[in-house]
């Protein structure tokens, strides 16, 4: 009988930091600066021990052994190689050119896809949990998402309560990795947040990096501190211990009034949502229990968290869901059409004209780790787009209110075009030294052209094509196409409902940079308005005759309803006489 051979156990990391300065431990920046994105995802983890980096199981790798093999691969990488990571685990590298990306990567892109099979999958280390900017190494920590909240609620005080929300009172809940920045953007337009969630870990962390004001354990407390706050004018961001339906429930039967309700729990995972009357402990317990009994429990609770939405809306109060599939699951865990579709998405309800112009949650994180880089790029935005209200007014509030997580990042929502000539400047400014060090590129995958959700991003397109996925698969061929140094397909959201695309392009100063920035920041954001305008949005349109010619841009044919698919085809030409 041979010898058994003992395999080492990689080591478990409880807490990592980003790399900063110019300590150069890869063979180029490309792959130097995709190294320091994943260590910041891990700096900014929710459970790095788990590899969990936010939105209940969304993973930067899928196991430890993965983990560290991405890491030496990445050290490893030659300059005219391909890593390819499929569903967080490193499984080729490939030579392909220098132009080529740096890392390729599917995740949880799964075949008839529910969570039961997912799970069956995880469980036998098949495939993780792709979140959004998780699995591809994009998360910036809570201000990933923060001015997509920040531009609903303009929205909404715009089309409800006069152009201003101060004085007003938004109801929610949901403190993670994402909804944490709904107390901060709230106060940012001049408004009272009463913000919900029952893990007081969770709770707490979003206090400590400053996305809210105060904690409260009582709910007669919050809405007395709301109240008090709103009729001052006094801005106040409030976390309120306790679950989302109870909280609710509370609202009604009291009689409380906000001005807008809506929800950022993990209701896209049911197990990740705590259901009512369940503790955060006894939770974790149950999942390992009973996990479809678990499922079920949560689906009810979904439901009864709804229906009292619904209510609130009936009585006039501004409900909607924020991108977090609450309703898709109370419409799968059994509530009838109808009533789980009843409130609006943010998207189609608020947004959609951001994306017509090739807006969205567009990043940059800088690699040196020095905060005087981040604001010497604040100063960029705020010179090359002074003329754009948008683009200033968000700059400035966010360079006052919005905190620091790991490596400096800002999100934007620059449009087609501007991120093209941003991208531009800032490779100038790394190559002259101006800043100091490498600037990555990269954007939420809610972004205008990278996604297909039709209970989201793609709910009630003008043109009928919700459910059509080809515009992510486009948007990432077209990435690799360009040159982008990291690009990845992914599904997610509620399980088998989404399709979206990550991207992440360098800015390290080199003539190299110039052409791949030039081409991606080009097709990323030009795909969205392509995919709007060949809808019918007008809004797309002018943007497209507006922009299109100067970025070589060409659109062969525009969509119609109706066509010529033959000879039997009411439109088509008929057949002359000899």
């Amino acid at each position: 009988m041979g010898k058994q051979e003992i395999v080492a156990k990689p080591e478990i990391l409880y807490e990592v930091r980003a790399m900063g300065g110019n300590n150069l431990r890869c063979k180029g920046w490309k792959q130097e600066s995709i190294l320091r994105m994943l260590e910041n995802n891990m700096e900014n983890a929710e459970h790095p021990e788990e590899l969990v980096i936010y939105g209940g199981i969304g993973k930067c790798a899928r196991n430890w052994e993965s983990y560290h093999a991405i890491v030496k691969s990445l050290q490893e990488l030659e300059n005219d190689e391909t890593l390819v990571v499929q569903s967080g685990m490193p499984v080729a590298i490939f030579r392909t050119n220098t132009l080529a990306p740096r890392v390729v990567m599917a995740t949880t892109n799964i075949m008839k896809a529910t969570w039961p099979i997912f799970y069956d999958l995880q469980d036998k280390n098949l495939t993780i949990y792709a979140q959004y900017t998780a699995a591809p190494w994009e998360y910036i920590g809570t201000q990933g998402v923060i001015q997509g909240t920040f531009q609903t609620l303009v929205a909404i005080g715009d089309q409800a309560f006069g152009g201003s929300l101060k004085g007003r009172i938004l109801l929610t809940a949901g403190m993670g990795g994402m909804g944490g920045n709904q107390p901060r953007a709230m106060t940012m337009l001049g408004g009272v947040c009463i913000c919900a969630d029952v893990d007081e870990v969770v709770v707490n962390n979003r206090l400590k990096v400053g996305y809210c004001d105060v904690i409260v354990h009582d709910f007669d407390e919050a809405v007395k501190l709301a109240k008090e706050a709103a009729a001052e004018g006094r801005p106040l961001g409030i976390a309120l211990m306790g679950n989302a339906v109870d909280v609710l429930k509370k609202a009604r039967d009291t009689g409380f009034m906000p001005d807008i309700i809506t929800d950022m729990t993990p209701a896209h995972d049911p197990l990740s949502y705590v259901p009512a009357g369940v503790t955060v402990d006894e939770a974790r317990e149950m999942r390992k229990a009973d996990r479809d009994g678990y499922m079920k429990l949560a689906g009810a609770s979904m439901i009864e968290q709804l229906k009292i939405m619904n209510e609130f809306m009936d009585k006039g109060v501004q409900v909607f869901e924020y991108g977090n599939s609450l309703r898709k699951e109370a419409r799968d865990a059994g509530m009838p059409v109808d009533q789980a579709m009843k409130i609006p998405g943010f998207v189609a309800a608020y947004i959609r004209p951001l994306f017509c112009e090739g807006r969205g949650p567009f990043r940059w994180t800088c690699m040196s780790r020095d905060p005087e880089d981040l604001a010497k790029l604040d100063d960029l935005v705020e010179e090359m787009f002074a003329d754009d209200d948008l683009v200033r007014n968000w700059i400035q509030l966010a360079r006052e209110h919005i905190p620091i997580e790991g490596l400096p990042a800002r999100i934007c929502y620059l449009g087609f075009g501007q991120r093209k000539a941003f991208g531009m400047r800032v490779n100038e400014m790394v190559r002259s030294g101006e800043i100091k060090g490498p600037v990555a590129f990269s954007r939420d995958n809610l972004d205008s052209g990278s996604i297909v959700n039709p209970t989201f991003e793609s709910e009630r397109m003008l043109d009928g094509s919700d459910l059509i996925s080809d515009w992510p698969y486009l948007n990432a061929l077209l990435n690799v196409a360009a040159g982008a140094d990291l690009v990845a397909i992914q599904e997610n959201y509620s399980m088998g409902e989404a399709v979206h695309t990550g991207v992440t392009m360098i800015a390290d100063g080199s003539a190299e940079a110039d052409v791949r920035l030039a081409a991606c920041l080009t097709t990323d954001s030009g795909i969205g308005v392509v995919r709007h305008a060949q809808a019918g949005y007008d809004i797309a349109r002018k943007t497209a005759a507006d922009r299109f010619a100067k970025d070589g841009v060409q659109v062969p044919l525009w969509w119609t309803p109706t066509a010529t698919f033959g000879p039997d085809s009411a439109s088509a030409p008929k057949k002359k006489n000899a």
